[in-house]
């Protein structure tokens, strides 16, 4: 008979050799069997939590996901002025955690397979809504109007996209501090010269 509590346990281990197991082999490398192996545990484990390699990777991608949106919240509740709370976002989407080699190489073997994978597109096209959402709803206040409203979410959301993309095709990783202040030297270029409060 299984220990109480330990779902919740084994499918985090599982979930972090599926992160791992895809930044040494590749996605498509990253069998149920290396994954198992990384774990310390059967293959029929993952049957067992997930049903499946395609629902365990699934269920990683929402994992990633859910750890950055409880980083915006986070600082979003530090924040105290409009602009900071346009540069809690930008700086949670480069948080440390988040940008350490193995997430990064599994957020661009997610974005590769987003065209071919119907759920897999589902939670992009949540990533992107949430990440428009909170900048908008962070910019609002701020002073912008509407067209450059739209137009500041989506050059701060291009560049923090493009900039992951960069940096997971990059040797050198991802830089955090050189991430954070290009995008918000962009952001206090938009405050500068487009915001009517400013």
């Amino acid at each position: 008979m299984p220990k109480v509590g330990m779902q919740p346990l084994r499918r985090k281990q599982l979930i972090d050799a599926t992160i791992s197991a895809i930044h040494e082999n590749g996605y498509a490398e990253a069998t149920v069997a290396r994954i198992a192996r990384k774990a310390g545990m059967s293959s029929g484990i993952i049957a067992h939590y997930f049903g499946g390699k395609h629902e365990l990777l699934a269920a990683t991608m929402r994992s990633l996901l859910t750890d950055l949106r409880r980083m915006v919240v986070a600082r979003l509740a530090e924040a105290k002025t409009p602009t900071e709370r346009v540069e809690a976002v930008v700086l949670a989407n480069f948080d440390e955690t988040q940008s350490v080699p193995e997430v990064v190489a599994s957020w661009l073997a997610f974005w590769a397979q987003v065209p071919h994978d119907e759920e897999l597109e589902r939670l992009q096209q949540l990533y992107i809504r949430r990440l428009r959402s909170n900048l908008r709803a962070a910019l609002r206040p701020v002073g912008f109007s509407e067209a450059d409203l739209e137009e500041v979410v989506e050059v701060l959301g291009s560049l923090i996209d493009g900039i992951w993309m960069r940096a997971a095709l990059s040797p050198r990783g991802l830089d955090v501090s050189a991430a954070r202040r290009r995008v918000l030297q962009v952001l206090h270029f938009y405050l500068e010269t487009r915001c009517v409060a400013a």
